[in-house]
């Protein structure tokens, strides 16, 4: 490859990633920071027990067992079985639903979908945003919509908490006709305040991020100590080799 050729290639390959990140960026724009921690387990339990309150009726998480929930948030089989399992099944089933497929046809046009890996495709952010993007809109089957993932085929499960949100629209498309929405407001408010609701969503993205990857949590608190393990290890390394050389350098 001739120089001019090189640089041609490489002009073309950084053009390529500024492109790429352009589109990044330009696609995730418009989400809201969730702020989420994995290492909080207040937050894990509170979020678990939201999800399982106002989610799990219609969304399975058929990756994940009770037992191994209960064990990594820190809860007895008891408090498990009493306070996040409504369908009957036992400590070591995968948390299923009892909206049968049929019921689900009905409502919504086809089965909701199993959330297990939901943070791992989408991320925390659009998970965040879109459980804050619900608003009401007549046009729809059931009443709702959703800025973030317009025509969403369900309603806002969480309206009780947040308050009835309306659509603030712009002026319509010359083509089309269309309104845009500009922005949300609440117009009816909720049992919580925007600020422990926004605590609220944040909590069940945190457990949706569990969710998606369970073994996590183990993994950060294991890297803890091989990061302690490599630098003890490295130390003792250069000890000894300071040991065997010192007879050359002197």
């Amino acid at each position: 490859m001739t120089k001019m050729n090189f640089v041609r290639t490489l002009t073309v390959f950084a053009a390529g990633l500024l492109v790429s990140a352009t589109a990044a960026a330009s696609e995730g724009g418009n989400l809201l920071h969730s702020g989420t921690d994995l290492g909080d387990r207040a937050s894990l339990q509170r979020g678990a027990q939201l999800f399982m309150n106002y989610c799990s009726g219609c969304h399975s998480l058929k990756y994940l067992r009770y037992s191994r929930m209960g064990e990594d948030l820190g809860l007895t089989p008891d408090q498990v079985m009493q306070n996040l399992n409504f369908t009957g099944g036992k400590i070591g089933d995968q948390v299923q639903v009892t909206l049968t497929e049929d019921d689900a046809k009905q409502w919504f046009g086809k089965m909701p979908p199993d959330l297990s890996l939901i943070a791992r495709v989408r991320g925390s952010d659009w998970i965040y945003t879109y459980l804050k993007s619900f608003y009401l809109d007549e046009s729809r089957p059931l009443g709702w919509n959703n800025t973030l993932f317009p025509n969403a085929s369900m309603p806002n499960p969480l309206w009780q908490m947040q308050g009835l949100q309306h659509a603030e629209y712009g002026e319509p498309d010359k083509a089309t006709g269309e309104r845009p929405v500009h922005g949300l407001k609440i117009t009816t408010p909720g049992t919580q305040t925007p600020e422990q609701f926004d605590q609220s969503v944040r909590d069940i993205t945190t457990f949706l991020e569990y969710a998606g990857e369970p073994a996590a949590l183990k993994r950060e608190k294991v890297g803890v100590w091989a990061v302690l393990f490599l630098a003890f290890f490295t130390f003792m390394a250069y000890l000894l080799k300071h040991e065997y050389w010192k007879d050359v350098h002197h």
